[in-house]
């Protein structure tokens, strides 16, 4: 199971995944203003490419944007293009 915690400051945040214990990925953001974070980098642990764990901490992001009535803009391409493919999340962008 893929479990995601949330690190977030003033300035940047990160939305860290592991599996079982194991670091498996680590996306990084920048505030833009109160309204907008920029997702700047995303990385997954080559173990665990394929796993979807990036795809799950996109999702937590989308899940605090929404939560926090917040925009997201997509900078790292893995967020741009997980977000071109997915029509549901869109609705933050």
């Amino acid at each position: 199971m893929i479990e995601v915690k949330q690190n977030n400051d003033e300035k940047h945040g990160s939305f860290q995944a592991s599996i079982d214990g194991k670091k498996a990925g680590l996306m990084t953001y920048t505030w833009a203003g109160e309204e907008r974070f920029i997702i700047d980098h995303t990385e997954v642990e080559e173990e665990f490419n394929g796993k979807g764990v990036g795809k799950e901490m996109l999702v937590k992001a989308v899940e605090f944007a929404r939560e926090n009535n917040k925009k997201i803009i997509p900078l790292c391409p893995f967020a741009k293009a997980t977000f071109q493919k997915n029509e549901d999340l869109q609705d933050v962008l």
